[in-house]
């Protein structure tokens, strides 16, 4: 093939963003929870095989986790997809007012309709390229169920998925154009189920053992021990099962459900430890039996600065993401319903930007692209790309699919799912994520250097995959 391969890479996407548009929207207007997405897999593998992908069904034995792979030789390059939605947050597209296609039905609140659909796109264009050009590697594309809380990749990666990648490229929709050049908080979920004995609350109470004491004990201690551990660290707990609505009956059963959040899975195994104390205490103080079940969780992410460096060059070259006016008078709509905004923009202002410029801070969408100096942050949030990135390197960046100040996980999420200006942003993550691995194609000592880097920031550490049914190490 004559000419620049990374030009032809950008006709290429821009030839199938439509294509790939069309099935971001349909993934949309189905939103499904975790390890429940048949349509959206199917939709999906359905799409790899039209393209020509080798699509392997039920990785990890999960009906919705699948890979498709095409090429031979060369580095394998793993793209990372999810198609999971959320409960509660059903919402009608294109409108700037709370307003549910469903009451209480499912909605694409994290963009994963166009999670999945961007990085198909890269992997998809990607392979017509190299199809031409003579280049060699084997592109992967991972359907990953389950991020929402079910923790899909921890499977996936305790099954050997990624046994074999030499790296893994995503992305995640936001409000900002950069690589997510930030480690992520570990995360363990784990029910406390508490069970005494029942009795009249007036008449015979000292004969009843509450679990609902329990619970509200447990949730006291655990509040005091918000003091006494790492300062990036969180706890949040939801109690699932209160013991009954009759008030004259002592709650002889109660539960609470709990997320543990730590900035290393170190410090995450003796902050558990911690708290299954404080509820064995509350068992204790109230004379109840304990049960503690754990529900799965996630690695922290080990972020790679060789492919970050790798990506932001990309984002660089490819310059400034221009909306058109209609799609900024959308965001700006949102942006009204959002309430007070001002310390939400001031922070985002403070950013370094490679290309803002006079009247940036006004702008509804971030049109520029956060500068990369190196470091890396500490975010604090959780996903299972953290255990994928135990096993192999792992790169993202984010693209503004969402009005400056959006918060992920709510209506005003869903309502931009399938916009105009989300798609054009999910094609500006393909452009990205498929640039970045021509990149590690064209210049081969870079994947060595991404492998040492990880292997420098394990730094002998074990990694354990957290998983409802078993506890595994490597």
């Amino acid at each position: 093939m004559q000419g620049d391969p990374t030009q032809s890479l950008d006709a290429e996407i821009g030839r199938l963003l439509p294509r790939f548009a069309e099935l971001a929207r349909a993934i949309w207007a189905t939103p499904e929870l975790c390890y429940a997405e048949h349509r959206s897999a199917a939709a999906q593998m359905a799409a790899l095989e039209e393209a020509g992908f080798a699509v392997t069904p039920a990785i990890a034995g999960l009906p919705t986790a699948f890979t498709g792979e095409h090429g031979t030789g060369g580095p394998v390059i793993g793209f990372l997809g999810e198609f999971d939605a959320l409960p509660g947050l059903s919402q009608r597209a294109g409108i700037a007012r709370p307003e549910p296609e469903e009451p209480g039905g499912n909605g694409h609140g994290c963009g994963h309709n166009l999670l999945g659909a961007a990085s198909m796109l890269a992997a998809v264009a990607l392979s017509h390229v190299l199809d031409r050009s003579g280049l060699a590697a084997r592109l992967r594309y991972y359907g990953c169920p389950a991020e929402e809380g079910g923790w899909g990749k921890v499977r996936m990666v305790a099954a050997g998925a990624f046994a074999d990648a030499d790296c893994a490229i995503g992305w995640h929709p936001g409000s900002f154009n950069g690589v997510r050049a930030r480690s992520t908080l570990a995360i363990a979920n784990r029910s406390y189920r508490f069970t005494g004995r029942s009795a009249h609350a007036a008449m015979a109470p000292h004969l009843g053992r509450s679990g609902l004491d329990a619970v509200e004990l447990m949730n006291v201690g655990a509040n005091y021990l918000r003091e006494h551990m790492p300062l990036e660290a969180r706890l949040h707990y939801a109690i699932t099962d209160a013991g009954g609505a009759a008030p004259g009956v002592v709650p002889a059963k109660a539960e609470v459900l709990y997320f543990i959040r730590a900035p290393e899975l170190d410090d995450l195994s003796d902050l558990v430890r911690r708290v299954d104390d404080v509820a064995r205490g509350a068992a204790l103080m109230t004379g109840t039996e304990l049960r503690i079940e754990g529900q799965g969780g996630a690695a922290n992410v080990l972020p790679n600065a060789v492919l970050c460096r790798t990506m932001h060059r990309q984002m660089r070259d490819l310059g400034p993401l221009r909306f058109a006016p209609e799609e900024k008078a959308f965001a700006a709509e949102i942006r009204a319903s959002l309430g007070d905004l001002s310390v939400v923009d001031r922070r985002f202002k403070a950013e370094a930007d490679l290309f803002g410029g006079e009247g940036w801070d006004a702008i509804p969408l971030h049109e520029g692209v956060r500068d990369f100096d190196g470091r890396m942050a500490v975010g604090a949030g959780s996903t299972d790309v953290g255990d994928v990135s135990w096993q192999v390197p792992v790169v993202e960046c984010a693209t503004a699919t969402w009005a400056v100040g959006t918060p992920s996980h709510s209506w005003q999420a869903v309502a931009q799912g399938c916009s105009d200006h989300a798609i054009r942003a999910m094609g500006r993550a393909a452009s990205v994520m498929a640039r970045t691995a021509l990149a590690l194609i064209r210049n081969p000592e870079l994947l060595p250097a991404a492998k040492t880097e990880l292997t420098e920031r394990r730094a002998g550490r074990a990694y354990i995959a957290d998983m409802p049914d078993r506890l595994t190490r490597d």
